[in-house]
């Protein structure tokens, strides 16, 4: 889990595509995916809206804009 550790300072493209996988495999929520890896869900959700996506927690994954 060494890409978890150092998400926030990983491109944005590839974090999206971490973090959806997550999401889908281990998951149920943005929050427990924070609370779960020691993540400032804040500044994930901030670097992943810096290049178009943003959270749908309906379908509990990342989307484009």
């Amino acid at each position: 889990m060494m890409e978890i550790k150092h998400l926030l300072s990983m491109d944005a493209e590839i974090v999206f595509g971490i973090i959806n996988e997550r999401l889908r495999i281990e998951c149920d929520s943005l929050d427990e995916l924070a609370h779960r890896y020691n993540l400032d869900e804040k500044a994930l959700t901030d670097k992943l809206k810096s290049v178009g996506y943003h959270y749908d927690p309906i379908r509990n994954q990342f989307k484009a804009d």
